[in-house]
């Protein structure tokens, strides 16, 4: 028994407890057998609270069933049961894929053309063979082939095809080794990251959500990101700073040592040959060899705002030209003069990608 409140409160009868029965599948939702049973229990009279008692489900999950599929006034589980089929989405193919059974292209059951499907396929292979990144890819794409959707493909399509394995996959066809410049051939889930130690040298005020908001939308020049780019066994390093307005970079080398106070100097040197109105802001990862930002800030009057551990996407631009000079230098080289004039005459692709520009937002998939 129970005391319900209310215009038509009183002592009510406790809830049935749930019957035994398959009511509903392993991800939750009702079955067959449990519509079929919300059709005798109206037929009854029952309530949708004292249906879904027995069910064992919260009473909304009945009173949405309800909702959706009673027609004329009447349930009936087998029409509720096709209706839920038919609503239930159909995964469409993606424009770059290709059916594993019979090598056709796959962007006729996508909406695309079959031939416009190949050459957007072919578009993409020739962008990555040329060590364009997937972003890069559908930015390029855009400026190429204006106004035309067959010829268009979002990043996050070019990096499911690349992660897929077997055959039809992007990788597969590729020239190159790698076909991402980080080299990793799936996701790293953000569960799988080193737990950040504390950082005492960061104030509450030095966080990235304190930034400038007009350093969010990139209208007004002046808002630098940087990062500290470290060669092959930490002998050597490069200083990375770009601009997000207008994507201007600035690279120095470091001689011998990386340490707190080597980089604040170094970024003096840097941000003091600039005019003042172009030293509004740095963002910087929580990484040690900023220790000393507050001399930095000091010396130069450009404020340090640091992002969110294992948050690249917060310095994105800076991230991409990181990858970039890693590209052309090769990952494990020293970072010496001589060096890095060898390897961007080796590795500079016939194309050079762009840097993506965010302005041009994101192509449907």
């Amino acid at each position: 028994m129970r005391l319900r409140k209310g215009r038509h409160g009183g002592v009510v009868g406790a809830h049935p407890p749930p019957l035994d029965g398959d009511w509903v599948d392993e991800h939750g939702r009702l079955s067959q057998a449990g519509r079929a049973l919300i059709q005798i229990r109206r037929s009854e009279g029952r309530c949708p609270a004292r249906i879904a008692a027995e069910l064992g489900v919260h009473r909304s999950t009945v009173g949405r069933e309800l909702a959706r599929n009673t027609r004329l006034g009447r349930y009936h589980a087998a029409a509720a049961q096709v209706m839920t089929e038919q609503r239930r989405p159909r995964p469409r193919p993606s424009k770059l894929a290709v059916r594993a059974d019979t090598g056709v292209d796959a962007g006729v059951d996508a909406g695309v053309d079959g031939g416009a499907g190949e050459v957007l396929r072919a578009a993409v292979l020739v962008r990555l063979n040329n060590r364009f990144s997937p972003v890069q890819v559908s930015q390029d794409l855009r400026r190429c082939y204006p106004g035309r959707d067959d010829m268009q493909v979002s990043h996050e399509t070019i990096y499911q095809a690349l992660y897929v394995q077997g055959k039809g996959s992007l990788r597969e066809e590729l020239k190159v080794e790698k076909a991402l410049r980080s080299g990793r051939t799936s996701r790293r889930p953000r569960s799988a990251l080193p737990p950040r130690s504390n950082r005492s040298w960061i104030g509450a005020e030095a966080h990235i959500s304190h930034r400038p908001p007009e350093a969010a939308d990139r209208a007004v020049p002046g808002h630098w990101e940087g990062d500290l780019v470290i060669g092959a066994g930490g002998r050597s390093a490069l200083i990375t700073l770009v601009e997000r307005s207008t994507r201007y970079a600035l690279i120095r080398r470091l001689p011998l040592t990386h340490d707190a106070t080597t980089v604040a100097a170094a970024l003096v040197t840097m941000m003091t040959n600039l005019p003042e109105s172009l030293r509004r802001s740095l963002t910087w990862d929580q990484g040690s060899e900023m220790a000393a930002h507050t001399t930095f800030t000091l010396a130069t009057g450009c404020p340090v705002y640091f992002a969110d551990p294992h948050s690249p996407w917060q310095r994105g631009t800076n991230e991409n030209t990181n990858g970039l000079v890693r590209d052309i230098h090769s990952q494990g080289h020293r970072l010496q003069p001589r060096q890095r004039r060898r390897h961007h005459r080796d590795r500079t692709p016939p194309q050079h990608p762009p840097p993506p520009n965010p302005q041009l937002g994101h192509p449907r998939r």
